[in-house]
């Protein structure tokens, strides 16, 4: 069976992710994203599912650094909604619960709940190992923030369903790959996405971007990022609309190559249909 390693505990967000996007591969946890990308490349699973901003939230810190960093190609993305679960061992009321265990995040995306049953959160390392602790060595005045994974996972019970204060919470993942990318589907709508770093010379981004534009070539994506704590060098990680084999993408990256010191296309692969949403 083929298998897609994530980073977190079973029944972490990106576990669900891996089963709602790659069904028939089997998750495998790792203890940090480097680890599961590193998974990949030494041939150990065959994709990589890796969050890289969440509409809530924004960015996951220090991705970007690590795309470029294991010879490794985007195969797809996947944007997997983030309902967030009261959850308890079987058997506990809602009236018995006083503290409540998730990850920093999850716990800021579910104020409304934690202030309404007056809960003293608790920070832990992730959503999953909260759940974990609970089953392991919680009582009935402990509650996890979790998904509905982890409480099939952890034999807990839901107390309460959809509890996060946004109703939009979504994450996006990339899906990473080895191997060969897939086959273009003249039916289908592309992205590429690249990291590029310009020249230390004046006007170099605006010069690198305009190729773009001449080129009728649509960016959805541009963010930066300080490389080896050079605030004085940056790198830019971009997402744009089509495919390497369009003549408009080819010439707009033609022209960014004349204005960078680095171009690496990371990957060219379907939209999601989340996208059309």
């Amino acid at each position: 069976m083929k298998k897609i390693s994530y980073q977190g505990e079973l029944g972490a967000y990106s576990h669900l992710a891996c089963n709602e996007a790659m069904a028939d591969y089997e998750s495998v946890p790792c203890r940090t994203f480097e680890a599961a990308l590193n998974c990949v490349r030494e041939e150990e699973a065959d994709l990589a599912m890796i969050p890289v901003e969440n509409s809530v939230a924004g960015r996951v810190a220090d991705i970007h650094y690590l795309l470029g960093d294991y010879d490794l190609k985007i195969y797809a993305e996947h944007f997997q909604e983030v309902k967030h679960q009261l959850l308890a061992k079987k058997g506990t009321s809602i009236d018995e619960i006083k503290f409540v265990r998730s990850h920093s995040m999850a716990i800021g995306q579910c104020q409304t709940a934690i202030q309404r049953l007056d809960l003293k959160p608790i920070v832990m390392a992730d959503t999953a190992g909260s759940a974990k602790y609970i089953s392991e060595t919680g009582t009935n005045e402990d509650s996890a923030i979790a998904s509905h994974l982890a409480a099939e996972i952890y034999g807990l019970e839901i107390l309460e369903s959809d509890i996060q204060d946004m109703k939009h919470n979504t994450t996006r993942f990339l899906v990473m790959s080895k191997g060969a990318q897939q086959k273009r589907d003249v039916k289908k709508s592309y992205l590429t996405s690249c990291i590029f770093e310009v020249r230390s010379v004046p006007s170099a981004l605006y010069k690198a971007l305009g190729g773009f534009a001449t080129n009728g070539v649509n960016l959805t994506k541009l963010e930066s990022f300080i490389v080896d704590g050079d605030f004085n060098k940056a790198q830019f990680y971009i997402d744009l609309d089509g495919h390497v084999d369009d003549s408009s993408v080819k010439g707009a990256l033609e022209e960014l190559s004349f204005y960078t010191e680095k171009l690496q296309v990371l990957g060219v692969y379907p939209k999601h249909s989340y996208r059309n949403q």
